[in-house]
């Protein structure tokens, strides 16, 4: 058994980061008031015999209570290190346990101790997830009620879980998430090589350790250095690119070449259109018939990953009445994740112990707009916008009135070309508050028969400082849009085959960016980037995600008729 203090924000609490609510108040919250025991290296039964590892921390009470999973191919055992990496996203145990919650740690199928093989996101996994939660209400201190928490894949197997319906499963509260396979890999056909490369190497590398290094020697003293509130107080935000450059420190290690190897040649080379493989790994059709509450949630920053999945689910959670989404400000969800655990108390304590918190009230949708730097709510997503369409014209200037003209631009750099085209609006007479999803209208034409178009939209100061809001990506091979099916700024693109590009000739593109919102203030100037390279040296994309170049080196030309579209609040 062991004691510790609680987290939380009151006086005398080891001092959360990161916000902690909507910007609301609750009422009748669960205080602090258990100490906390716990059972390590739980072995946890499936319908096959397989046994995963579960970590169980559980107030030192009797009685039985609410029961919280995370679950993710992450070591366990790092979930309370206190440090600053991207793999730390199960939530504070030192936060739920005293409130009286059990808090419950599992690594998945084939990973970090885990029977079995690791099989991303697939049918097994969903067996698994269901077992694990049956298997939690079951035990003798739980009431049966139990919810599942957690960022990123911890928030994917809120949503695997869920569609699985475990009839003990009563609420999710899954920021940062994804629902689809192939929108973690791919961003419309363009590999996310970067990220993903990186990630299966450094899952391989992850799941060849144990206890002796996460639990043992030198993390031991670690955690107690992590854990001095000066040094924790130095994690409030945390830098995603940094994590993205620590993640790839790890794939220096020795790992295991099964599964890891099999799964990254499975995605990069075997299926590289949507398929049947991919099909598997997609929950958006099953999450139709979902009537567990979800209170979704992600940060505007997040675009290059979670973000596109984060309104994924809540257009799949159409049907579902019990839906809520919060969307943060940039970088409002630092490691080790323990943010907007207020708020998530607040829908636990409502869905798990029948409190009444004020959760539910208001609009079911509350974001936050930057550069307004206030909290906006919404009845609907997106909410009623008009698209204002934007020139690119010759000279590079983004406009309402068209310049007709061409500009074209090398896909490799090379010569005396450049890699990339720009364009940027004059300064705006006014605010204009942008929220919703973007798109471009582009005419192009390609010297090859498949190129990428990779884009980023940024808001530039009176001094010139520009911020990076959004991106969109398109492959030009696999540009086919189900028109029937698309709205403005929505086109759907259905990635299920490649049509080489006719060389030379004019093409009409639909390229989505990523959902955002944005007040562009008066005197500041919009810009919109796009390339066919990311990898480039003058080109930064958001969060270091950069793509496997496609098509041979060539030009690009844009031409007149492209637009840009964006929503626009109270725009005609």
């Amino acid at each position: 058994m062991a004691r510790f203090k609680a987290a939380g924000v009151e006086p005398g609490q080891r001092q959360l980061n990161g916000p902690q609510t909507t910007g609301r108040q609750y009422r009748n919250l669960s205080t602090a008031l258990h100490g906390t025991t716990r059972e390590d290296n739980v072995p946890v039964p499936m319908r096959d015999g397989t046994r995963l590892l579960a970590d169980v921390h559980r107030p030192d009470a009797d009685g039985r209570f609410p029961a919280l999973i995370a679950a993710a191919p992450y070591p366990r055992q790092l979930q309370d290190l206190g440090a600053p990496a991207s793999i730390i996203e199960a939530g504070a145990s030192d936060f739920w346990v005293p409130r009286g919650y059990a808090h419950v740690i599992a690594n998945l199928r084939g990973t970090v101790g885990s029977d079995g093989t690791y099989t991303f996101f697939d049918e097994q996994e969903r067996n698994d997830l269901f077992d694990l939660v049956e298997w939690v209400a079951g035990q003798p201190w739980c009431n049966g009620n139990v919810g599942m928490i957690g960022l990123s894949y911890y928030a994917m197997t809120q949503m695997e879980a869920a569609t699985q319906r475990p009839p003990h499963l009563k609420a999710l509260f899954p920021f940062n998430v994804t629902v689809q396979g192939w929108e973690a890999t791919y961003h419309n056909g363009l590999m996310s090589a970067a990220f993903v490369t990186t990630w299966f190497h450094a899952l391989g590398v992850l799941s060849a350790h144990g206890d002796r290094l996460y639990r043992r020697g030198l993390s031991r003293l670690l955690r107690r250095i992590l854990a001095i509130p000066a040094v924790h107080r130095r994690f409030h935000r945390t830098d995603p690119v940094q994590a993205t450059r620590a993640l790839e420190l790890i794939t220096h290690f020795r790992r295991a070449a099964h599964p890891w190897n099999d799964l990254l040649r499975a995605v990069a080379t075997e299926h590289p259109v949507r398929d049947a493989w991919w099909d598997e790994r997609d929950l958006t059709r099953r999450l139709a018939a979902v009537d567990i509450p979800v209170y979704l949630g992600g940060e505007w920053s997040n675009v290059a990953l979670h973000l596109p999945g984060l309104f994924e689910a809540w257009d799949a959670l159409a049907d579902n009445p019990h839906v809520r989404m919060a969307m943060l400000g940039d970088d409002s969800l630092p490691w080790p994740w323990e943010s907007m655990h207020i708020e998530a108390l607040a829908w636990f304590d409502h869905w798990l112990k029948g409190q009444d918190t004020g959760i539910l009230e208001g609009p079911v949708i509350r974001y936050w707009l930057p550069g307004a730097d206030q909290w906006r709510t919404a009845d609907a997503w997106p909410p009623p916008a008009a698209h204002m369409a934007l020139a690119l014209n010759f000279d590079g200037s983004l406009a309402v009135d068209e310049m007709p003209g061409k500009r074209s631009y090398a896909t490799d750099g090379a010569d005396s070309m450049p890699g990339r085209l720009t364009w940027t609006s004059a300064p705006l007479p006014g605010d204009l508050d942008m929220v919703g999803y973007p798109e471009l209208r582009l005419t192009a034409t390609s010297s090859g028969d498949d190129t990428g178009w990779i884009l980023l939209l940024q808001d530039v100061d009176p001094d010139g400082k520009a911020t990076d809001i959004t991106q969109g990506w398109l492959r030009a091979s696999m540009r086919h849009v189900d028109e029937a099916a698309s709205e403005v700024g929505r086109p759907v693109l259905p990635m299920r085959t490649r049509d080489p590009v006719p060389v030379g000739e004019p093409v009409d593109y639909r390229v989505p960016l990523v959902a955002n919102a944005r007040r562009f203030r008066r005197g500041h100037r919009i810009r919109l980037i796009l390339t066919s390279d990311d990898t480039r040296k003058d080109f930064r994309p958001m969060m270091l995600f950069s793509h496997a170049p496609v098509g041979i080196a060539g030009v690009n030309t844009v031409h007149s008729g492209s637009r840009l579209l964006l929503p626009v609040l109270g725009g005609k």
